[in-house]
C-alpha cells in the first residue's frame, strides 16, 4: 500500500511516486474527505485523524454479498440494504460502515451521507487491519451515535458474528455466534441463520 501523506505547501515541488498526497492537513473534516483521490484505500474520521484501510479482499466481498442476500430475504420493505456508505457523526467524525440496514426515507436526504438516525444496524467484517478497530473504536463510536445495533463478523473465527444491541449510550456485551450454530436475532428484524453460510461459495 502506499504511503500516506497529508499536501504541504512545498509538495508540488516533491515527487510522488509511490506515495498518495492528499490535498488538506489534518484534523481533518467530512468535507476534506470528499476531496481525497480515489486511489482504492478507504479514508474514515475519528476526531479528524484518519484511518485508512485497504481495499476489501475477494473473502471480504463474499461475505458481505451473502449477508446482503440473507437479510433481504427475511427485511421489511420499508428498510434498505447497502454497503460502504458514508456514515457522517459530525464534522470531524465519519466512517464508512461495510454494511447497514437503513430506513427507505434516508435515500431521499443527502445524497452522499447519512446521519446516524438514519441507520438501525452498522455492520463490519474484520481483517487484520481493522479488527481492533472494529472491536474498539468502532464499538464506542456507533454506540456514542444512537445506532440501534451493531454487528462485528471475524472471519479468522471461522468465521464468527458479535451482535451488539444498544442500551443507552452504550452497546451491551455482544452475543457470539460461531459458525455451525444458528444466530437468532432481532434487531433491525427477526432473521436467522449459521455464520457458516457467509463464507459459503455462491450456490
Amino acid at each position: 500500500m502506499a504511503t500516506i501523506e497529508p499536501k504541504s505547501e512545498s509538495a508540488a515541488d516533491e515527487p510522488t511516486t509511490g506515495r498518495t498526497v492528499l490535498p488538506g492537513a489534518p484534523p481533518f473534516t467530512a468535507d476534506d474527505l470528499l476531496k481525497f483521490p480515489d486511489d482504492g484505500n478507504r479514508y474514515e474520521l475519528c476526531n479528524g485523524s484518519l484511518l485508512v484501510s485497504p481495499a476489501p479482499t475477494k473473502l471480504h466481498q463474499l461475505v458481505l454479498y451473502q449477508l446482503q442476500r440473507i437479510l433481504d430475504e427475511a427485511a421489511p420493505p420499508e428498510l434498505v440494504l447497502l454497503s460502504a456508505v458514508n456514515l457522517r457523526v459530525s464534522d470531524q467524525d465519519l466512517y464508512i460502515p461495510d454494511f447497514v440496514v437503513a430506513t427507505e426515507e434516508s435515500l431521499h436526504t443527502d445524497e452522499l451521507m447519512f446521519s446516524p438516525d438514519e441507520l438501525l444496524l452498522a455492520v463490519e467484517v474484520g481483517s487484520p487491519s481493522t479488527s481492533m478497530r472494529d472491536e474498539g473504536l468502532k464499538t464506542l463510536a456507533y454506540a456514542k451515535a444512537g445506532i440501534p445495533g451493531y454487528w462485528r463478523i471475524e472471519l479468522a473465527e471461522e468465521p464468527t458474528l458479535y451482535a451488539y444491541e444498544l442500551t443507552g449510550d452504550k452497546y451491551d456485551p455482544p452475543a457470539a455466534y460461531k459458525a455451525g450454530s444458528v444466530a437468532h436475532l432481532t434487531t433491525p428484524f427477526p432473521v436467522g441463520f449459521d455464520p457458516a453460510e457467509l463464507i459459503r461459495g455462491r450456490r
